[in-house]
């Protein structure tokens, strides 16, 4: 990827400290292109400022409410108080937007985080036009898709351009750091292959329809609780869990689909909304036409919000589950869980009333208590400096500090520092596509599944 930083750069780099700002900013070799910005994730990405990232964006899309509520981020970002931002945003709202940005070529990375229906072809036209492509999950929502999705990442290849999706969940501390202890033979011992029944590795998370974003009750576009538009929850939520299984279990190694999954089963449920509550979460009177089907009793509305994949990686059996509700408890957010079985000890992700409804991790161990941990735990510390063991009656507890408690939105500025560095240097790791790819195969196969088990 060392083509994407032009020649021009090396004159920026040498003589930045004299030219104008306006001038150094043009010389920038990456630009953002946002499209279609249907998803509050897109704004999320410019919540910070990177260097070598040129401060116009420029968005193509329709006029509407999502890309009203878009803007209204992005100027909520450039005006607060502390470390605001400066982007600049440049608008084409013609009715012709994606073959206009496909033409006039305004900048070199597009960004995706919208209807999910039309996700994968902007992914596959903008990859075959020579771009770069950061998208939302899920870059895939059904089987026709992914057969798209996988000829996207054979184009990307081809075209010597990068093609990446953004998982957030990778730069939450207490999964790190439950990924390191993993890593610790000493501590862990060995990942057990588990069950169907008592699986090795299990994930949920808990989401919510009414939400808040950067302090604001988040307006949700109607179609996003029609499956065919935003895809099932087994598609959805549940690419992070799946993405994690294999960032946790196999790390830096290349998972093959074809060869390393197997299915035990899968299954999937609805969340039921009242009218009420679908007023409150996308300011509508009435649920729109193309949600007719999904409609009881003229006031309750059926998402497929909810699945479970219960599935065997490289003969390890593993869990990944989603739910959606409507709303979390005061003071409370989304949520997620988790447990690594080892031989030694499991590592436990616990996020409920006795955390406070804060991640929190904890090593409990088989069998007697190994005091040699806490000697063990030293290296750990060294690199993640503050972090305590804190014994408990099954182990102990890791008490991390404030400053690695970094939240959920300020992990789209990690996964943006990562594609960027990847894109500059040209160095992401052989592992990275054969294991979207894989983890695409896994949601959307389970679908397929899904729908055929009673």
């Amino acid at each position: 990827m060392k083509n994407y930083i032009f020649a021009v750069a090396a004159i920026f780099v040498a003589g930045c400290s004299e030219m104008p700002e306006k001038e150094a900013n043009d010389k920038k070799s990456i630009s953002l292109i946002t499209l279609e910005p249907g998803h509050f994730h897109s704004a999320l990405l410019q919540k910070s400022m990177y260097p070598d990232v040129d401060s116009t964006v420029h968005v193509y899309a329709p006029q509407g409410d999502e890309l009203n509520a878009h803007q209204k981020l992005i100027d909520q970002f450039n005006n607060r108080s502390e470390a605001p931002t400066s982007w600049n945003q440049t608008l084409y709202t013609g009715n012709d937007f994606f073959e206009k940005m496909l033409s006039e070529k305004a900048g070199n990375v597009v960004v995706l985080a919208g209807n999910n229906l039309k996700k994968t072809n902007y992914i596959l036209r903008s990859v075959e036009g020579g771009f770069n492509v950061l998208a939302d999950k899920p870059m895939a929502i059904d089987s026709g898709s992914f057969e798209l999705l996988k000829k996207a990442f054979e184009t990307a290849a081809a075209k010597n351009v990068l093609l990446y999706d953004i998982m957030t969940e990778r730069y939450e501390i207490s999964t790190i750091l439950q990924r390191e202890l993993s890593l610790l033979p000493g501590i862990f011992g060995e990942l057990e292959k588990g069950t169907p029944e008592n699986p090795a590795v299990t994930k949920e998370s808990v989401h919510h329809f009414y939400k808040y974003v950067s302090g604001n009750v988040l307006t949700r576009p109607s179609w996003f609780f029609d499956v065919k538009q935003e895809g099932e929850g087994i598609v959805d939520v549940t690419t992070h869990l799946v993405d994690l299984i294999q960032w946790e279990c196999f790390p830096d190694q290349v998972i093959d689909y074809k060869k390393d999954v197997e299915f035990n089963s899968a299954r999937r449920w609805p969340t039921q909304l009242t009218l009420s509550q679908f007023k409150a979460i996308t300011k509508k009177d009435s649920f729109s036409g193309f949600l007719a089907g999904n409609i009881t009793d003229d006031s309750i509305l059926s998402v497929f919000a909810n699945g479970e994949i219960n599935y065997k990686l490289r003969g390890v059996h593993a869990k990944a589950s989603v739910k959606w509700v409507y709303k979390a408890p005061e003071g409370t957010s989304d949520t997620h869980s988790s447990i690594m079985r080892g031989t030694k000890a499991n590592l436990v992700i616990r996020q409920g009333a006795e955390e406070n409804y804060k991640p929190e991790l904890y090593i409990e161990t088989i069998g007697k208590k190994d005091s040699a941990i806490a000697e063990l735990f030293k290296g750990l510390q060294s690199k993640y400096p503050g972090i305590e063991l804190k014994e408990n009656a099954k182990g102990w507890q890791v008490v991390i500090p404030a400053k690695y408690k970094e939240g959920h939105e300020a992990h789209f500025a990690r996964v943006a520092e990562k594609f960027l560095g990847y894109l500059k240097n040209g160095d992401m790791p052989a592992w990275e596509v054969p294991n979207m790819i894989a983890k695409y195969y896994i949601t959307t196969t389970a679908l397929e599944l899904a729908k055929k088990s009673k």
